[in-house]
């Protein structure tokens, strides 16, 4: 008897669109934190005040911003590509990603609330 075939929830077909995601995240977060070394060596904050001066012009706030998604981004697809190789029953793995997903989102929030707050 042959059994009919059954596929898995493994979230597949990921493969090229995931792997440029991660090379342009992966660029986005060196060109910022390219930037963020320039501009700390052109003005060297001394104090909390010298901080907040850099921080408060918006295009370092979104930035900054930009930077966070991106590493969050990054994260994502590693810890998901990481949980489906080496968590293999189905219904562990997806209360995992989903834990993943909702500490990223809480983070992302708590970072937009940190630059504009």
């Amino acid at each position: 008897m042959v059994r009919p075939f059954r596929r898995a929830v493994t979230g597949a077909h990921y493969g090229i669109k995931d792997w440029l995601i991660q090379r342009v995240t992966a660029v986005l977060m060196v060109i910022y934190l390219l930037v963020l070394a320039g501009v700390l060596w052109v003005v060297a904050p001394q104090d909390y005040a010298a901080w907040k001066s850099i921080f408060s012009h918006q295009w370092m706030r979104i930035a900054s911003f930009v930077f966070l998604v991106s590493v969050f981004w990054h994260a994502w697809i590693g810890m998901r590509n990481i949980l489906m190789d080496y968590v293999h029953p189905t219904a562990i793995r997806l209360t995992v990603q989903i834990l993943v997903i909702i500490a990223l989102l809480f983070y992302l929030v708590w970072s937009a609330e940190i630059l504009w707050g």
